[in-house]
């Protein structure tokens, strides 16, 4: 993305910004398919040239003119961190963070706010804020990036004035759902600024050509140095809105007509990655994840829970197992979770319930799993006896770290079956929650 690849730095933040709400107020006209005389706003001839494109590509009218405004570097950096220290934003991000740390997906030194504050700051040149209905641009941005900031932006504004975007980010109780949601959002506006771009539009046409642009946009993050010094997960997460959400309009529009998108959002990430999932001959026959919850622990109080879905239980197995292949096939055949991080006396624990679509995916995630565990411990291996259909794997303490147990146990709930992950400090063991008190359902 900016050039064709720069723009990727303003698009990927602007989705954190955008997930973690809006805030300020500002107005300013500019025109919708109307053509505007020079100077009578800011980029009033950009909003003109592209509302017309973007109307025709996408086969939606504006239902009010867009606006547009502009605000120095300092003003946007303000706006930053009025989202990021906002109690929503701060919750979110404190559980986040202590789940990933309890996974080992990110260093238990890193502080997840003040990183993507960073990453912010770095990279925004443009956004824009559902809560006002204002698309605002960086003041003296390159002309190339402000117009793929603007072109951008401007699709945004459209969507939200059919699927009301800060109801998209309100969603956050199921975060797998709101992942999903965000891609369209952001794989869309993606995917319609390279359709408009007169070097990008042309190689999309050609064999090959989403491929070669969308590997060219992956490989541009090199050359930012907090972001590419930022873990896996916080990278992968980031881009995948944007990489992911764009693959999937892409083959959305070769099957049906794209002012449907909105109109038939997917729920899940399993949906947006597998077009098995969605792509069926009716919304009926759709794979759609089963409701997961978790009983009340028998000590402690759960600080923060939510449900990672196919594409963050991907980034957790490649974490340790190494193989992207292997990560795919062990989350593949995920059909809803729910996690809970749970503060104990003795220390932080992580209860994750998975419900699996049979036997056969609930085994192979059980062994992969198990597995990804004992890499992240870099623990020995175990010989388990076939077909067994629980893993523990004590781990001793190490440095400041005290010792903690990890287990995994695949059983059948309501038909279902489910594989129960914990890591608990050793002194609560595998007795931290009731497994009875488990339930699925549709």
């Amino acid at each position: 993305m900016r050039a064709l690849l720069s723009a990727s730095t303003r698009r990927r933040t602007v989705r954190v910004a955008c997930l973690l709400g809006a805030g300020v107020t500002l107005t300013t006209i500019a025109g919708c398919g109307e053509k505007k005389a020079k100077g009578e706003g800011p980029y009033a001839e950009l909003v003109a040239e592209f509302v017309p494109k973007i109307e025709k590509e996408t086969g939606l009218p504006f239902k009010t003119p867009p606006k547009i405004e502009s605000r120095t570097r300092d003003e946007v950096g303000k706006f930053v961190r009025q989202q990021l220290e906002s109690e929503r934003a701060r919750a979110q991000l404190a559980g986040q963070e202590s789940a990933y740390k309890l996974l080992g997906m990110v260093p238990d030194t890193m502080n997840l706010l003040a990183l993507l504050q960073k990453l912010l700051e770095e990279q925004i040149v443009g956004y824009y804020d559902p809560a006002t209905k204002v698309l605002y641009v960086v003041d003296g941005a390159a002309p190339a990036l402000l117009r793929q900031t603007v072109s951008h932006e401007l699709v945004h504004a459209l969507q939200d004035q059919y699927v009301k975007i800060d109801s998209v980010q309100a969603q956050v109780d199921n975060a797998d759902r709101q992942a999903a949601a965000q891609a369209v959002l952001e794989g869309e506006a993606v995917f319609l600024q390279l359709r408009m771009d007169p070097n990008a539009g042309p190689m999309l046409k050609m064999p090959g050509g989403w491929d070669r642009i969308r590997d060219a946009m992956k490989d541009a993050q090199t050359g930012m140095p907090v972001f590419s010094a930022a873990p896996r997960a916080v990278r992968e997460g980031l881009l995948f809105p944007y990489l992911g959400g764009a693959d999937f309009v892409r083959r959305f529009i070769e099957k049906r007509p794209e002012k449907e998108l909105l109109l038939d959002l997917p729920i899940s990430t399993k949906q947006i990655l597998n077009d098995a999932a969605y792509f069926t001959d009716s919304k009926a026959t759709r794979d759609l994840p089963v409701a997961v919850t978790l009983p009340a622990p028998r000590t402690g109080t759960v600080v923060y829970s939510n449900s990672f879905g196919e594409f963050e239980t991907r980034l957790m197995l490649v974490q340790h197992l190494k193989d992207e292949a292997l990560a795919r096939r062990g989350a593949g055949g995920g059909d809803g979770d729910k996690f809970a991080v749970i503060r104990t006396a003795d220390g932080d624990a992580l209860v994750w319930a998975t419900a699996w679509d049979s036997a056969v995916d609930a085994a192979d995630f059980l062994d992969l799993m198990g597995d990804a565990a004992r890499r992240r411990y870099e623990l020995a291996r175990i010989a388990f006896p076939a077909g067994a259909t629980s893993r523990q794997y004590d781990v001793p303490a190490k440095g400041t770290r005290p010792a903690r147990t990890v287990s995994l146990k695949l059983e059948q709930v309501n038909g279902q079956p489910v594989v129960i992950y914990m890591d608990t400090p050793a002194k609560i063991g595998t007795t931290l929650i009731d497994l009875a008190g488990i339930t699925v359902a549709r």
